[in-house]
């Protein structure tokens, strides 16, 4: 049952997944512990109205994809080849969604997480993962929601609960509104380019054309779904339209982000990452950490907002 401090609100379908609210000064957020530990929508209060900085949940589905932020982990995007290879043995990992051929994303995002404290500016979500759908991870998951001012912060922790060493990863997959005056800007050295699907084929320190966001840029144009590489943990994102500013700031510094950019859909994604797609299949593995049984990782990202 949900604190008074949470607010907990149930959608109107009675098979949707049940949101607390937390609230302070200008900030509202809605999580959805049920639903993958995502969450709905971040608002923020302007004049007399609320304005989301993510993109708001549809509140019809629950497929993650239709919310506004979900955690990534025990990896994060796509592994080729059916799993991958560790320490002399070769572990199997299926796909995990209609029309993806790899298994995508880890497969926290698959499960309910349990509310494990919560206030009126804060929430601690848990969950405890054992070879979720034949997978070889056993994981301890915490993400903890903190609202301060004019800022959210996400906490996401990975333990491995299990009895061998394994490579993780974390990640985060916000979604982030825009239109044709929205700017972008994030450093990177170069991005990793890929075929007719989004597996890395090779890295090129020269971007292709509207793909450089070293400077402010705009984020309309053709399809992106790369991993760019050499980024500094800084973002910054202006919308004019709605006279807002949003800064995302992680500082695990992994050098990886992964950009989703879908043309005409008046959103993308900027995804704060600790390795890059398919990691598990490039040389030394890059980003990926092992961790033996016991030993942790964490991604602390940062969301702050401003009026223009």
């Amino acid at each position: 049952m949900p604190s008074r401090a949470t607010n907990a609100t149930r959608a109107s379908s009675r098979a949707l997944p049940e949101i607390h609210i937390l609230q302070s000064g200008r900030q509202r957020l809605h999580v959805m512990p049920e639903l993958g530990g995502s969450v709905a929508a971040w608002d923020w209060h302007k004049g007399d109205q609320w304005l989301p900085l993510f993109r708001p949940w549809d509140a019809r589905s629950r497929d993650l994809y239709t919310t506004a932020c979900f955690p990534l982990l025990p990896w994060s995007n796509r592994i080729t080849e059916g799993g991958f290879p560790f320490g002399g043995k070769q572990y199997a990992i299926k796909p995990n969604r209609t029309g993806e051929p790899y298994p995508i994303h880890g497969d926290s995002w698959l499960q309910a997480w349990t509310v494990a404290a919560h206030a009126q500016d804060r929430m601690t979500l848990e969950l405890d993962s054992t070879c979720f759908d034949g997978n070889p991870y056993a994981y301890r998951a915490r993400q903890l929601f903190t609202l301060r001012e004019n800022a959210l912060e996400i906490e996401l922790r990975v333990t491995n609960a299990g009895d061998a060493t394994l490579p993780f990863g974390l990640g985060l997959h916000p979604y982030f509104l825009s239109d044709a005056r929205t700017r972008l800007q994030f450093r990177s050295r170069g991005v990793w380019m890929s075929g007719a699907d989004p597996i890395p084929t090779g890295f090129t320190r020269k971007l292709p054309p509207s793909w450089d966001y070293n400077r402010p840029a705009a984020v309309d144009g053709p399809l992106i779904d790369n991993c760019y590489e050499g980024w500094d943990g800084l973002a910054m994102i202006e919308d004019p339209s709605r006279g807002l500013r949003l800064q995302m700031h992680t500082q695990d510094r992994s050098g990886y982000t992964l950009l989703y950019r879908p043309p005409g859909l008046g959103y993308f994604c900027l995804e704060p990452i600790t390795h890059p797609i398919d990691a598990f299949h490039m040389q030394n593995r890059p980003g990926l950490i092992d961790l033996a049984p016991g030993e942790d990782m964490v991604l602390l990202t940062r969301f702050s907002v401003c009026d223009l």
